[in-house]
Order: structure tokens, then C-alpha cells, then sequence
């Protein structure tokens, strides 16, 4: 068969471990067979990233302002034991965090449901969807050791430098400790709040915004109050046509709420808060492995990823030459969305009724029966004995369908 040209190239940033291995597999068995893949790469390997003093990440998030469309691998963010292990300059910042401080974007994940999966909260008949701030907070946030006997003020200078606020913090002189300083600004808040506004309206959905300004009297609260600045301003009358609705509420009810409910709503996150809630909401509707992220700059750039980390435990198996079976309709999806994504913005309904059948072949192999071990535990089907297939297998099964 002639494969589906695309004129303008994705953004492809390759990643690390397993979700490395994968997505060259991704490519080789669902996609270049069916399309002729254009695509700018940049490799955002660990390595690469301490080879170049991560400006590939940089460079790849400049790529990605000027095509519009992204699609990213999994990478690791080092901790101490990494540098060590990578043999690394320094333990340098999360890739996505620097991504998503220079698109300004907000994180969308979504469960990608799939008949015979059940959730393990069973009231959940609808999708949870998280919005989560991609800016700010502890991701850019400034840290020290402190000694003992000394102090930790919170100084707050005028443009020419001179001193204008000073609060202490905490005066270290019964022993030291840690300090940490988060910042954000109104505009990217404001971004935040039109991209959920509008993302809810484009899928029907109402909103739920959890932070805690009982106790962030200043931080939490300037959320809270250009949230509402701008719902009421400016969406408070269409949602209402629509029979929608905001809701603001504490993050601790936030979350009794979502436990209770049938699903539905789109729950929008802080940045921390969105980064822990996401893989919670993921793992409670099957696995890790089954949740769909994109970020979505104020401007409409787009950069797909998969919702999950680099699968350490299974890629050191797979070096010691065993098989594993490790979920890849996370990344899939990334490929998809990224696919979609740019076949609408150029007018290629052939590259995006592409994404959308491969969509389906997915779907249509686990409900057959055919899945990864992780799915395993939670598919039950009249009439279908699931058979755990491996990483390459379960492609392959896909690819039989498509």
C-alpha cells in the first residue's frame, strides 16, 4: 500500500529505558509501514542531555513553539543515584518541567477507556480529567541548606534593587535545616485558567479546582481568586447555557469528592498537586500505562507524551536479555494525539484517520483478550480468557488489526 505523506514534520523527542526501547519499536511495527513519518528529532536521552548541558531540551521545546505539534518519550529526571549512575555533570532538571516552563502550557490527561477494564473505584463510569499548571511551584523552585544559627528571610526587591518587604522565614539557631522559595505569576495562572475553561467546554464537562488557601493565604489564594476573576467575567454565562458549572473547593474535599463521584469532571491541579493526582487517577482506572497527557501552550502549540516514567525495573530485564510486558498505549496515545494533532492542523485527513484507526486496533486487541501483564488483574470479560502477551507481541497483535 502507498504510505500517508505529511508535509510538515512532528517534533520527536526520544527518551530513556524501556519508553526508549518501545518507542523505536512503536515506530518500526504501528507506524512506518503506514507512513511515510516526517519528524525534527532530538534526543532527550539522559546522556544526551548531560553531553549538550541539556540544551537539546531547550532546543527541542524551541522546535516545538515554532511547528506546533510535539511528541514526546518518557525521560528520567536524576536524583543523587542517577548522577552517580549515568556517571552525570550534575543532576539536571526535569526535561518536562523545563518544556513546559518555556511553552507555558497546561498539562490535559485524560484515562483512555477500554471495554473490559474495570476501574478500581468502581463508582468511576465516566473520566476522571486532570488538568495540572505546568508552571511554577517546587519545578523552578530555589533550595538551600541552612546551618545552624542562621536565618531565612523572604526578601522582595523594587526594580532598581532596592528593599521594599522583608519576612523572616525561620531563625535556624536551634539547628539547621532546608529552605525552599516557589514563585508563579498572574499570566501564566490566567493562561491556566482559559485553557481549562475551554478544554471543559470543548469536552462538556464541569470543573473542579481543589487548591488549599485556607492555609496559602497569598499563594493558593491569588489561584483561587483569578480563577473566579475569569470564570465569572468571561465563561460564567456560557457554562450555564450549557448547564455546566465551576466549583472551588479545598484540595483535601477536592479529592473525597472525585473518590465519590461517578467521574465526569474535569479536576484541575496545581502543578504538584496535578503531577501526584494524575498517576493516582491513571492506576485507579487499570494502569499507569492507560492514561492519555497533552501539554497545551496559551498560543495552541501541542506536545503529546505518555503519562508515566521509563519503566526502570522492566529495561534492566530487558538488558539481561528477558522479555517483558510492559503497557505501551500510553506512549501509543502520545504518537496518536501528535499524529491527529498535525493531520488537523494541515488539513491530512488521511494521517488522521490514520491516528484514529490505529486508535481503534488498540482498543479492539484488549478487548479480544490480548494485553499486557499489568491489564491482567483487572480485565474481566464474559466469554474472554485474557492471554498476557510481551512488549514486542502485543505491537504486533495491534499491528494485525489495524
Amino acid at each position: 500500500m502507498a504510505k500517508i505523506n505529511m508535509t510538515v514534520p512532528l517534533v520527536e523527542m526520544d527518551g530513556d529505558e524501556m519508553t526508549r526501547v518501545l518507542w523505536r519499536w512503536i515506530k518500526e511495527i504501528l507506524i512506518e509501514p503506514f507512513v511515510q513519518l516526517k519528524t525534527e528529532y532530538y534526543d532527550l536521552g539522559l546522556g544526551n542531555r548531560d553531553a549538550t548541558d541539556d540544551e537539546v531540551t531547550v532546543a527541542a521545546a524551541e522546535a516545538t513553539k515554532k511547528y506546533g505539534v510535539a511528541v514526546k518519550c518518557a525521560t528520567i529526571t536524576p536524583n543523587a543515584q542517577r548522577v552517580e549512575e549515568y556517571g552525570l555533570k550534575k543532576m539536571w532538571k526535569s526535561p518536562n518541567g523545563t518544556i513546559r516552563r518555556i511553552l507555558d502550557g497546561t498539562v490535559f490527561r485524560s484515562p483512555i477507556i477500554v471495554r473490559g477494564v474495570t476501574p478500581y473505584v468502581p463508582g468511576w463510569v465516566k473520566p476522571v480529567a486532570i488538568a495540572r499548571h505546568a508552571y511554577g511551584d517546587i519545578y523552578n523552585a530555589v533550595e538551600e541548606r541552612v546551618g545552624r544559627g542562621e536565618s531565612a528571610y523572604l526578601v522582595i526587591r523594587d526594580k532598581n534593587g532596592t528593599e521594599i518587604k522583608s519576612s523572616l522565614i525561620h531563625d535556624f539557631s536551634s539547628g539547621g535545616g532546608v529552605v525552599q522559595g516557589v514563585h508563579n505569576v498572574d499570566k501564566s495562572i490566567a493562561a491556566f485558567a482559559r485553557s481549562c475553561f475551554n478544554y471543559a467546554l470543548s469536552g462538556n464537562l464541569p470543573v473542579w479546582f481543589g487548591a488549599k488557601d485556607t492555609i496559602s493565604k497569598v499563594y493558593d489564594r491569588r489561584f483561587r481568586d483569578i480563577f473566579e476573576e475569569i470564570y465569572v467575567s468571561e465563561y460564567k454565562e456560557t457554562f450555564e447555557e450549557r448547564g455546566l458549572y465551576y466549583l472551588y473547593t479545598l484540595i483535601d474535599d477536592a479529592v473525597a469528592r472525585v473518590m465519590r463521584s461517578e467521574g465526569g469532571m474535569l479536576w484541575v491541579c496545581k502543578n504538584y498537586d496535578g503531577d501526584v493526582m494524575s498517576d493516582m487517577v491513571a492506576t485507579a482506572y487499570g494502569s499507569l500505562g492507560m492514561m492519555s497527557s497533552v501539554l497545551v501552550s496559551p498560543d495552541n502549540k501541542f506536545e503529546f507524551e505518555a503519562a508515566h516514567g521509563t519503566v526502570t525495573r522492566h529495561y534492566y530485564r530487558y538488558l539481561d536479555g528477558e522479555k517483558t510486558s510492559t503497557n505501551s498505549v500510553a506512549t501509543i496515545w502520545a504518537w496518536t494525539g501528535a499524529l491527529k494533532k498535525r493531520g488537523e492542523l494541515d488539513g491530512n485527513s488521511e494521517l488522521r484517520a490514520f491516528a484514529e484507526r490505529l486508535e481503534r486496533a488498540v482498543l479492539k486487541t484488549v478487548e479480544q483478550g490480548y494485553m499486557t501483564g499489568d491489564l491482567l488483574p483487572v480485565f474481566n470479560m464474559e466469554g474472554i480468557h485474557p492471554k498476557k502477551l510481551d512488549s514486542k507481541e502485543f505491537l504486533k497483535a495491534i499491528a494485525d488489526r489495524i
